[in-house]
C-alpha cells in the first residue's frame, strides 16, 4: 500500500474521476464533474418547481418569496445590462447565476465530507482503478477547466446566435471585415476581431477555474498544515473557518461576474459598430 501523505491527500482530493473512451484514446470523460452538475443542475430546477407548485399571488409562503426576491434581482441586473428585445436573456443570467452559484457552493462542503463517502462508494461497488477508469474525487465542478470552458463555449455560441439574429450572417461578416479600421485595413480587422471574440469566452472560463481551483488548494493546505496534532487541528480548523467566512462572498460573487459578463456580451453582440 502506498503511503499516505499530505500529497497524496491533496493529489486524491485534486484528481478527477475521469473515464477513458478507450485505452490510449483522446477523449475521456471528467465522472465526478458531470455527476454533480447535473445533480446539482436537477436540485436547482426542482427548487424553482416547488416555488411555483404552490405559488400563490396572495401572502406567499417562505420559499416563494425567497426564490421571487431572488429571481427579481438577477432580472434587473440583466435588464440593466443588456438593451436589446429579446426574452431570452433573463433565463440564461438566472440559469447561469443559480447553477454556478450551487457548483461554487460545493466549495463550503468540507472536503472529505464527499470525498469519503465515495470512495467508500467505490470500494462497495468494486470500482478499482483501470486503463480507462481512474482518479480519486474533486468536488467542486467549477474547479474543473472542462466544466467553466463548457459554460464558456455555450455563451459563446449564444454570443454568435444573438449577432446573427440582429445583424444577418452578411451583416455580420461585414462588420467582421471593415470595423473598427475601416474596408482598407480588413486584415487588421479580422486579427483584432478574432482577439476579441475568443477572449471573450477564455477569459469567463479562466477567471472562474482560477478563483475556485485556488481556493480549493488553499482549503487542502490549510488543512493538511495543521498536522495531527490537537493544536494542529485546531489552527487548521480556525484557519479553515476564515478562508470559509471569506469565500461566503467569493462564491456568490464568481457567479455574479460570470452572469454579468455573459450578459453583456450578448448585448455587445447585437449592437452596431
Amino acid at each position: 500500500m502506498a503511503e499516505y501523505t499530505p500529497n497524496s491527500y491533496i493529489t486524491g482530493h485534486l484528481e478527477n474521476f475521469t473515464f477513458r473512451m478507450a485505452e490510449g484514446g483522446f477523449w475521456t470523460l471528467h465522472l465526478d464533474t458531470l455527476l454533480t452538475s447535473i445533480f446539482l443542475g436537477l436540485l436547482m430546477v426542482f427548487g424553482f418547481w416547488m416555488a411555483t407548485r404552490k405559488a400563490t399571488a396572495g401572502v406567499p409562503g417562505k420559499w416563494q418569496c425567497f426564490v421571487e426576491m431572488c429571481l427579481d434581482f438577477v432580472d434587473k441586473q440583466a435588464k440593466d445590462a443588456y438593451h436589446g428585445a429579446s426574452r431570452l436573456v433573463t433565463p440564461i443570467a438566472i440559469t447561469l447565476f443559480f447553477w454556478i452559484l450551487m457548483l461554487n457552493g460545493m466549495k463550503l462542503i468540507p472536503a472529505d465530507f464527499v470525498y469519503q463517502p465515495i470512495a467508500a462508494l467505490k470500494g462497495l461497488f468494486g470500482v478499482v482503478p483501470t486503463e480507462t477508469l481512474y482518479g480519486g474525487w474533486k468536488p467542486v465542478p467549477t474547479a474543473d477547466l472542462n466544466a467553466t470552458l463548457g459554460l464558456s463555449i455555450s455563451v459563446f455560441i449564444l454570443m454568435m446566435v444573438f449577432a446573427l439574429r440582429a445583424k444577418g450572417l452578411g451583416g455580420f461578416f461585414k462588420e467582421f471585415l471593415v470595423a473598427p479600421f475601416g474596408p482598407w485595413l480588413f486584415p487588421a480587422n479580422i486579427i483584432l476581431n478574432t482577439v476579441e471574440l475568443i477572449s471573450k469566452p477564455i477569459s469567463l472560463a479562466m477567471r472562474l477555474f482560477g478563483n475556485m481551483f485556488g481556493g480549493e488548494i488553499v482549503f487542502l493546505l490549510i488543512w493538511v498544515l495543521g498536522g495531527s496534532s490537537i493544536i494542529g487541528i485546531f489552527a487548521g480548523g480556525v484557519f479553515g473557518l476564515g478562508w470559509m467566512l471569506f469565500h461566503l462572498l467569493v462564491i456568490p460573487l464568481q457567479a455574479f461576474i460570470f452572469m454579468m459578463l455573459s450578459v453583456v456580451y450578448l448585448s455587445l453582440m447585437e449592437d452596431s459598430h
